[in-house]
């Protein structure tokens, strides 16, 4: 039975901010259970690892839980007080102007030049693959993704302002970034005007977000929060894709198997285009190894919450102004949730399993606070996998598991360095050896 103000057992010691707050969390949660309190960057903190707990705070009563916390504080230092940050009526409004340039229609309009952008990168594995050369794959995911976004943001514009943004892939996130950020948010309001002033009635991103009318009023988004919005969908948008990218080709790299079952399913695809968007569900296992990297390597680790009002959490009193931890990582990989939770295996999404709780898998967030553009993001690595994989294998020949980066996204140590091989090179092989056994 519930006691009044009764609060979740915790650690007594702070956390330490010069410690792995990832590790930290789940080492507190095989101590404590699924919810715990715990003294983190000087406030109290729920954290909450049950699915049950956690759609309470994401749906059942998700206006009670707005955004807040120190992610939220570092990602507003740069971007200010735009669609991740804000809360309340400004969110709502800011939501719904932007939402229409994210509905499956308009990002479908987009899969052409994700198609363009993605044969372009694997034409240049190509010819590393014939010399012998090595790439930078996490490097490359990263330029690739920031083309697309930017290419999807401003259209017919991009040629002209995609040198000025390539410090988005490359620069820290330090004050420095934050005064770059401030310059780049000059020149898309530059732009803006640019476009009124000459009638242009653009059907890119930007285009839409310029012609976006407030439901309540009918006004058009200021420029400033207009740059604003804009800043997030660069930053935050290509972020989060490359980290998924990443990952991904780390874990078929060092599963042969699956690497394996991978190409044999796109293997039409080796002499063929890439299909339209709507025959992607056409490829039920490209799609599991999707959802298998986003289980294992999502790149919103860490959501963070404060109560409005105070709640109940199970048997918790929540008092308002606490604020609430979610970790999809963790949740992700719960033990009681998912068999084997530490390996890659992407039968487990091959057919629907019974039984599993909604919320054990929320790599995009949930409720009506989850990412705008996780269709985007799903099109963009599907739409990578399937123009890279029936041309070529990468294989990385570290035997040691990558450390992981905790920050803003989940991050690798250091870069992913794979040696390209032509996959009809490798079947020849393959098959030589084979004959030669006969």
């Amino acid at each position: 039975m519930a006691k009044a103000n009764q609060i979740p057992p915790g650690p007594t010691e702070a956390f330490v901010p010069s410690h792995d707050l990832l590790r930290w969390l789940g080492d507190q949660f095989e101590r404590y259970g699924d919810i715990y309190q715990a003294r983190i960057y000087g406030s109290s903190v729920y954290v909450i690892n049950a699915p049950d707990l956690i759609e309470h705070v994401l749906l059942k009563n998700w206006q009670n839980y707005i955004r807040k916390g120190q992610a939220v504080k570092r990602i507003a230092l740069s971007l200010g007080n735009g669609l991740i940050s804000s809360n309340g009526p400004t969110w709502v409004r800011q939501r719904r102007m932007i939402q229409p340039a994210f509905n499956r229609a308009s990002i479908c309009g987009f899969a052409g030049l994700m198609q363009e952008a993605n044969a372009a990168l694997c034409a240049r594995w190509i010819r590393a693959a014939e010399s012998g050369a090595a790439v930078n794959v996490t490097r490359d995911v990263s330029h690739l993704t920031l083309e697309i976004t930017l290419r999807a943001l401003f259209g017919a514009d991009y040629e002209a302002l995609a040198p000025r943004f390539a410090i988005v892939a490359e620069e820290s996130r330090n004050l420095e970034f934050a005064k770059e950020c401030n310059a780049l948010a000059k020149i898309i309001m530059d732009l803006a005007q640019a476009r009124r002033d000459a009638g242009r009635m653009d059907a890119d991103i930007l285009g839409m977000m310029i012609q976006a009318r407030d439901r309540e009023g009918g006004r058009p988004m200021p420029d400033v929060q207009l740059a604003r919005e804009a800043l997030t969908i660069v930053i935050a948008g290509h972020e989060t894709t490359a980290s998924v990218l990443n990952w991904t080709w780390y874990l078929i790299a060092r599963h042969p198997d699956v690497e394996s079952m991978l190409s044999a399913e796109l293997d039409a695809l080796s002499a063929a285009p890439v299909p339209d968007v709507e025959s992607y569900a056409g490829f039920p296992y490209t799609r599991s190894v999707i959802e298998e990297a986003l289980r294992l390597y999502p790149p919103l680790w860490l959501m963070t919450r404060r109560t409005v009002h105070d709640d109940w959490l199970g048997d918790y009193f929540v008092p308002a102004g606490t604020e609430i931890y979610i970790s999809p990582f963790l949740v992700q990989r719960h033990p009681a949730l998912w068999e084997m939770p530490e390996r890659f295996e992407p039968e487990r999404f091959a057919q629907e399993e019974s039984g599993r709780p909604k919320l054990a898998s929320c790599p995009f967030g949930a409720g009506p606070r989850n990412c705008i553009g996780e269709f985007m993001a799903r099109l963009e690595i599907q739409t990578h996998l399937m123009t890279v994989v029936p041309q070529l294998r990468l294989l990385y020949p570290e035997h040691r598991s990558m450390e992981m980066v905790p920050g803003t996204n989940l991050l690798s140590e250091s870069d992913f360095i794979m040696n390209p091989i032509l996959r009809l090179a490798a079947r020849d092989e393959k098959l030589q050896g084979a004959v030669s056994l006969i």
